[in-house]
């Protein structure tokens, strides 16, 4: 890429107690978080979750009804959409139909009042950088799903704006081609040191794509961070269910230990150990959760780990992976999950087997009661 084409370095968005309502629901209630200059931070959440909401409120197509905006620390609430210098790529894409590749891609630049010269400059090296070079004659009808993905990134991206937003972009694509742009995407914002504000439902495309991830819910932020740190540190049950697969089950706390570590015993009677994130007492009802690829079928009881023994009841097999459940001895299930790789011992239905796995894979929540 000429370095004409580099857009100055991403700026950093905070939005400080966000609200939107609809009479008497909150779409997004009370929001507070900073996304920094030149990374890729993705809101993540379920449908309704405020997740759209927040974005279109930075974007300034919706008004928020209390809360402010700072792009770099200047407040932008008051701004028109235009006036924030923001790129956005719709899942729709939003193309003109009757306009061709390289008028959709100027339009930006001709509503700004860019010379002729330096929009035609600007557009031969967007074309080069999304690689649709040759394409600037065609319509949008004439294009794949992927080449117009690309068209719409190349509008949002001419204007060099120091923040991109993103509202499930990808979501029309096929799983290849999906997976194929999630890379393109990356290396894209990276290469322009561009803010991407990136709104999905997909957990995988979040946790392969960001530096940093918030989970939202109900139109609150139910936490932030890396997405290793979500994965293996999540700090509600919501969190750990919504980001890649868990066994979930409720307990009682037997016994509180030192820095968080408990012991805990399932209706079934199965005592664990486990870590809360919050500090446990004796008594309290508790949601745990442990992932399905942390559990070793066929370890040893130790004073070390949690064990529990039962039958595998089915195992499907996933290519990678093979999936068992595993009903326990006194009643309950666990999903293990079994990388398929040379020399690893096969599993049928009716084996009896000894699950093992590490006390710190096991997740302890203050009972989650609005979980639905």
């Amino acid at each position: 890429m000429a370095p004409s084409a580099r857009v100055n370095p991403g700026a950093e968005v905070r939005v400080e107690r966000l609200t939107k309502t609809y009479g008497d629901v909150a779409a997004v209630d009370d929001v507070s978080v900073t996304m920094a200059g030149g990374s890729f931070f993705t809101l993540l959440g379920p449908s309704g979750s405020g997740k759209t909401t927040t974005l279109m409120m930075i974007a300034g197509f919706t008004h928020p009804s209390r809360g402010e905006i700072f792009v770099d620390g200047a407040p932008v609430g008051g701004l028109a959409p235009q006036k924030r210098d923001l790129g956005v790529v719709f899942q729709s894409y939003a193309l003109f139909p009757h306009l061709t590749v390289a008028e959709n891609i100027t339009f930006p630049l001709r509503v700004r009042g860019t010379p002729a010269a330096e929009i035609r400059r600007r557009v031969g090296e967007i074309l080069e950088l999304v690689r649709l070079v040759g394409y600037d004659g065609r319509l949008p009808r004439q294009l794949s799903g992927g080449e117009q993905q690309r068209v719409a990134l190349a509008r949002a991206l001419v204007f060099h704006p120091r923040v991109l937003l993103m509202d499930e972009p990808l979501g029309a694509l096929d799983r290849k081609l999906r997976t194929h742009m999630q890379i393109e995407l990356k290396q894209l914002q990276r290469q322009l040191d561009v803010t991407v504000i990136y709104v999905t439902h997909d957990q995988e495309e979040a946790l392969s794509m960001s530096a940093a991830v918030a989970v939202m819910r109900r139109g609150r932020i139910e936490q932030v961070g890396r997405p290793a740190e979500l994965y293996e540190s999540p700090r509600s049950r919501f969190v750990a269910e919504f980001l890649g697969e868990s066994n979930a089950f409720e307990a009682v706390v037997v016994e509180a230990l030192a820095s968080g570590a408990c012991v805990v015993r399932t209706p079934d009677g199965l005592a664990l150990r486990g870590v809360a994130v919050e500090p446990p007492r004796a008594g309290q009802a508790v949601d745990c959760t442990v992932r399905p690829e942390k559990l070793v079928i066929g370890g040893t009881a130790s004073g070390d780990l949690n064990h529990a023994k039962g039958v595998v009841e089915d195992s499907t097999y996933g290519g990678d992976v093979t999936r068992h459940r595993v009903r326990l001895e006194g009643g309950g299930a666990l999903h293990v999950k079994v990388l398929n790789q040379l020399g690893a011992p096969v599993r049928a239905s009716g084996d009896r087997v000894m699950l093992a796995w590490s006390a710190a894979d096991t997740r302890v929540f203050a009972r989650d009661l609005g979980r639905a």
